[in-house]
């Protein structure tokens, strides 16, 4: 079996991925400003970041909104048209923004896939520390919206190329401390149900649909904008620390008393100190004018040539954690926070056909760290994945999401990206080692994150979130007729 080739591009930090494919097709008339693109000819597929689920759909709409048009009946109108023509066929429906799997998760199979490109419409209110998104904005409109205001967001993705709503439907989580993930920062969110009505879901309204659809990966309600809340901008300088990793936790832990607004963590990956070695990189603020938010630095830039050279090449390897821990700490300086996070995705992005960027991602607590290290160190050396990094961050507990990663205190999260080979016997030994790591977070009371390859087992799915079977019986409540389905949903909440 042959394998797709890859166009999408990840980064070493990304936390999730981006849409590998494009419509080309004739463009509709507009309607009341919104702009529908739809597909052309007969094949009609999606794919994901990784390029290796190509999915039929029926249609792909895009919605556009104008930059100078106020969100109103226009998008409610649209999105009740897709939903209607979609049931009137038994059909299904699922709304995204930059697509975040990359297992297709969020592609409807033979269904309406619509992607919301909303312009930059927001109400901040500085006296509260708020603002309003439209579902379908992007991290980098709203750093660019919260910046002149002093003001940046208090959680969002590694990489600012995705969607406000989308994160929140994911239950995405950054590394500014000593935070949960994005959705803990969400106040309010207005959603569509399947039947066409538009609701308002908080903690105190609608509780129960607002747990569901924090992390619900768009199977509640169509997601139309969210209330979400910021915290003033600083000037950081940045620390970089080296320890034995199996002292990291602890300092980890010591980062977490609010004291530190951002901070993560990395391994050193070269097989002869495998996991042996870590680096902590805290970021505190000091005195001084906070410039104009910027994106990409000079060494996430120059980094990329030795990054991508790392497959098949121990020595890279080695060379790349004493440029970070050497030269590469003593260049770095202060930043403002808004501008570390940034980050487009495409900065370290992969060029090579024959490769592609999979992602993996693992949550202790702090006190099984040295047992995922241990597990790590036991089963990534003897596959044949060829490991470009991993950064660790800081989740605190999450219980409002049904579908949680970290229920019940804080977790470290550890983001693992693979270069994969884009061959049938890579992806069989990609799905042989993700389900041997899964199994041995299980059995340390540790979680995995859905929006990656779906290799792990049903089984391994409901040990894992002990929240599914009450999502889908909420799920049937509220959308008897299942109109809003995905693959997530496909491949395992229907089974639960």
């Amino acid at each position: 079996m042959a394998l797709t080739r890859r166009a999408a591009l990840f980064g070493a930090g990304a936390a999730v991925g981006v849409l590998g494919s494009r419509w080309m097709g004739p463009q509709n008339p507009s309607l009341d400003g919104v702009k529908v693109i739809m597909p052309a000819g007969e094949a009609k597929t999606l794919n994901d970041a990784s390029l290796l689920s190509e999915t039929p759909v029926f249609r792909h709409t895009v919605i556009q909104g104008a930059p100078d048009l106020a969100p109103s009946t226009w998008l409610f109108d649209a999105l009740r048209k897709e939903l209607a023509e979609a049931a009137s066929e038994n059909r299904p429906v699922n709304l995204s923004a930059a697509r975040h799997s990359m297992g297709g998760q969020s592609i409807p199979r033979d269904g309406h896939a619509i992607t919301l490109d909303m312009p930059a419409i927001f109400d901040v209110d500085s006296d509260t520390g708020t603002y309003r998104a439209l579902a379908g904005t992007r991290w980098h409109q709203v750093i660019a919206a919260l910046d002149p205001l002093g003001l940046s967001p208090k959680v969002m993705q590694s990489n600012a190329d995705f969607g406000v709503a989308s994160t929140f439907s994911v239950n995405a989580h950054g590394w500014p401390m000593p935070f949960g993930p994005m959705g803990s920062t969400v106040r309010s969110v207005q959603m569509m149900l399947a039947d066409g009505s538009l609701i308002t879901a908080s903690r105190s309204e609608n509780a129960d649909l607002f747990g569901a659809a924090m992390g619900g990966y768009g199977l509640i309600g169509l997601i139309t904008e969210l209330e979400v809340e910021a915290v003033p901008n600083q000037l950081l300088e940045p620390t970089f620390q080296t320890m034995p990793a199996s002292d990291f936790a602890a300092a980890f832990v010591k980062t977490a008393d609010g004291s530190v607004p951002m901070a993560y963590g990395r391994l050193n990956i070269d097989r002869e100190g495998f996991f042996d070695d870590a680096m902590l990189v805290t970021y505190r603020p000091i005195a001084g004018d906070i410039p104009p938010a910027a994106g990409s630095g000079f060494l996430s830039k120059a980094s990329r040539a030795i990054f991508r050279a790392q497959p098949g090449n121990e020595w890279v390897k080695r060379r790349r954690w004493g440029i970070e821990t050497g030269i590469g700490a003593w260049l770095a300086g202060a930043s403002s926070r808004s501008s570390l996070m940034n980050e487009p995705v495409i900065t370290l992005d992969d060029r090579d056909p024959t490769r592609t960027d999979i992602l993996h991602e693992y949550f202790v607590s702090p006190d099984r760290f040295g047992d995922f290290v241990a597990a790590a160190k036991a089963i990534i050396p003897g596959s044949y994945q060829e490991l470009l990094n991993i950064t660790l961050r800081w989740v605190a507990e999450d219980p409002v999401s049904m579908l949680s990663y970290a229920p019940s205190g804080p977790r470290i999260a550890s983001v693992l990206l693979f270069s994969q080979e884009m061959t049938a016997r890579a992806e069989a030994d990609m799905e042989r080692m993700t389900r041997q790591m899964i199994d041995a977070v299980l059995a340390i009371g540790g979680s995995y994150y859905l929006p990656y390859r779906p290799h792990a087992t049903v089984d391994q799915f409901r040990r894992c979130y002990g929240g599914a079977e009450e999502f889908a019986a909420l799920k049937r409540r509220v959308d008897p007729g299942l109109r809003l389905r995905n693959a997530l949903w496909d491949n395992y909440l229907a089974k639960v």
